[in-house]
């Protein structure tokens, strides 16, 4: 067996620095080339006929990269395109579905698991469901009219549903540049999660909190513990414990995250038998995974979303308890 500074040496001195395949690097080539053509066979048909949806309904029908180079323009990426489609699936509002044309692609049994959709049903979908084809054009063009999707998708990607992308504005294109260059930074920007939500409601209520390990848990628990958002008021003598969690995609992952908190749970019960542990589940996510998210629930005394009016009674509670 070679020494450990010997492997050390080998991962320096070979390190091949960023690993490529060049096969598939000259296959995925064609792909690029063949979405820019297409984007730039699209912005000569607008030139020459201007904007119309059947233009569009047209592109993402008849061109096998039509979709992807019509979210390349707009800057909006297949997985947020993925859950926007979900997110019309199993929301119940009136002019959302009037613009999607929902009731003739989509008929969702209330409280039933929705599982999200995947490239290959999009796409059978598009070429097979005229409906479900002129509702996402529709998407693109008015998206951003319709009061629930301005509510609910944030400022940042409800900018992407704009007109002006697919009239190909000099001004809009460098907008979806800088969007593509700023989304990692976008979404992992501390003031952008949703435990920052938390942080200034504790400070509006002036309420004392601390982040981190359980002091109990380090002393009997040590390889089970794991870190809590917020201990309130201190991890010496906590009353309130809260775990968030805001999940804007699904994952098989989920399951085992209910099982983590349910563990949790009975080492806070055991060691804090008093100590309320609450926990802020939110998101799509969870929306569209409801037997992960009744394991979840289990886990803790109470549970609260991001919504106004859960935000108010998260308030009262922290009141009716602390005070």
């Amino acid at each position: 067996m070679r020494s450990n500074e010997k492997k050390f040496q080998t991962i320096i001195s070979k390190n091949t620095f960023y690993f490529h395949n060049p096969e598939f690097e000259e296959k995925y080539e064609g792909y690029i080339n063949s979405v820019k053509e297409t984007l730039l066979n699209l912005k000569n048909e607008i030139v020459t006929d201007g904007l119309r949806k059947e233009i569009i309904s047209n592109l993402i029908v008849e061109n096998e990269d039509g979709l992807a180079a019509l979210l390349a323009l707009t800057g909006l990426s297949n997985e947020f395109f993925k859950r926007l489609i979900t997110v019309i699936r199993v929301v119940d509002d009136e002019k959302l579905s009037k613009l999607t044309y929902k009731s003739e692609w989509s008929q969702i049994k209330a409280n039933k698991n929705v599982s999200e959709w995947g490239d290959s049903k999009i796409q059978t979908l598009i070429r097979t469901n005229e409906s479900f084809r002129k509702g996402l054009v529709n998407i693109f063009f008015e998206g951003a009219t319709i009061p629930f999707l301005r509510r609910t998708i944030p400022l940042f990607e409800l900018k992407k549903l704009s007109i002006s992308k697919l009239q190909f504005d000099e001004n809009s294109l460098i907008d979806t540049l800088i969007r593509y260059k700023e989304k990692g930074s976008y979404s992992g920007n501390k003031e952008n999660n949703a435990e920052t939500v938390i942080a200034k409601l504790l400070n509006k209520l002036e309420m004392d909190f601390e982040t981190g390990d359980l002091n109990e848990l380090v002393n009997n628990e040590f390889d089970k513990k794991r870190t809590m958002d917020f201990i309130i008021p201190n991890r010496a003598n906590p009353q309130i414990i809260i775990e968030s969690s805001f999940l804007a995609t699904t994952s098989s992952g989920q399951g085992d995250k209910a099982k983590t908190e349910i563990s949790v749970a009975a080492l806070i019960k055991k060691h804090y038998p008093d100590a309320k542990f609450i926990g802020f589940v939110d998101g799509i996510g969870w929306y569209v995974r409801k037997q992960d998210l009744q394991r979840m629930v289990t886990a803790f005394d109470d549970v609260f979303t991001f919504h106004e009016t859960e935000m108010f009674r998260f308030s009262k509670m922290l009141n009716e308890t602390l005070k």
